[in-house]
């Protein structure tokens, strides 16, 4: 059955959440619009006579990028997540809940948490979030890794087909020579600042080494892409949206994400250091592990496709290179 790809066509869709039965008495659409700068899906912010609801559709490409393949049922597996957290209150109470799910469309209709912002801010030069709004972020994490074990699961979250697919994106992509990127568009200079890192072919073992510990199965819950642009601050307060990479796997991936983003948002390191002790304070894990996947995390945005709007400058990422690698060398 071929995929009814959704537009912003505002009759289309009024004819379609018709047909989907998830339209309310007399409901009629009024306006759409886009609710934020998201790279994988088409998603929209539906505004009707009676309310405002999200709708998300994952096709087999990503959204942002129309070249890359990307497999298109990762919309239900994002809801299998929801489905998941609605047995915890206090997540549920953190992330927008389920309206509806169209499987032979692989959509989405989603509470709408309102106007609000992710954190993608911190990237400018100077922007530093709240302590109270960082912990805030950790002890989600915390609570989601806490409170799902593998052991308990008849059918656990895999998702493999996109773990596939960001393996690709962090492990390999961006230390080929020949990857169509330009890194001296980005910054002038960054391509020779990364050049001894794609010809060190040892260094790219370890580097293979350390994604097949990403592919492995894991114990913890994790929502995948634990950065700025999944958090949201909204009236109601910090929200977390778009887990669409979520699977069981290790909590380490995680953290050092989040750590390395807030690294390269340039946050004062005593504070980056309150984040990860509230962490630790709450769940257990391997921090050199972690430490690793920081540092992973760090070159492939600064060296691959899924750049960032970081302001820093070439000497910072310089440094920013040269830790990674030292941490990657020394400890794997």
């Amino acid at each position: 059955m071929q995929m009814k790809k959704l537009t912003i066509d505002r009759q289309q869709l009024q004819d379609y959440l018709l047909a989907q039965g998830w339209l309310l008495e007399g409901e009629k659409l009024i306006e759409t619009e886009k609710p934020g700068e998201g790279n994988m899906n088409f998603t929209l912010r539906l505004k009707s006579n009676k309310r405002s609801v999200i709708i998300k559709q994952s096709r087999e490409f990503v959204e942002k990028y129309p070249q890359i393949d990307a497999p298109k049922e990762r919309a239900l597996i994002e809801a299998d997540f929801y489905k998941l957290i609605s047995r915890k209150k206090k997540l549920a109470a953190q992330m927008p809940s389920i309206l509806g799910v169209d499987k032979d469309n692989s959509v989405l209709l989603m509470e709408d948490l309102g106007e609000g912002s992710d954190y993608t801010y911190l990237y400018q030069n100077g922007k530093v979030i709240k302590e109270v709004e960082l912990l805030q972020i950790m002890d989600f994490a915390a609570d989601l890794h806490n409170s799902f074990d593998v052991k308990d699961q008849k059918s656990p979250i895999r998702n493999r087909a996109m773990r596939k697919l960001n393996h690709e994106h962090i492990f390999i992509y961006p230390y080929l020579n020949e990857n169509g990127i330009n890194l001296d568009d980005i910054l002038s200079g960054l391509a020779d600042a990364v050049k001894p890192i794609k010809n060190d072919t040892t260094f790219r073992t370890k580097v293979e080494k350390l994604g097949e510990s990403y592919l492995a199965d894991g114990s913890k819950l994790l929502h995948g892409d634990y950065f700025p642009g999944s958090w949201l601050k909204t009236a109601e307060g910090i929200k977390i949206i778009d887990p669409e990479f979520c699977f069981f796997g290790m909590p380490e991936f995680e953290i050092g994400v989040t750590k390395a983003h807030l690294k390269m948002a340039d946050q004062p390191e005593g504070l980056i250091q309150k984040a990860m002790l509230h962490y630790l304070s709450k769940a257990s894990i391997d921090e050199t592990r972690m430490n690793q996947f920081c540092a992973i995390e760090i070159l492939r945005r600064i060296m691959g496709l899924a750049q960032l709007p970081l302001e820093i400058d070439l000497k910072k990422r310089k440094g920013l290179i040269e830790e990674a690698v030292s941490v990657i060398k020394n400890e794997y």
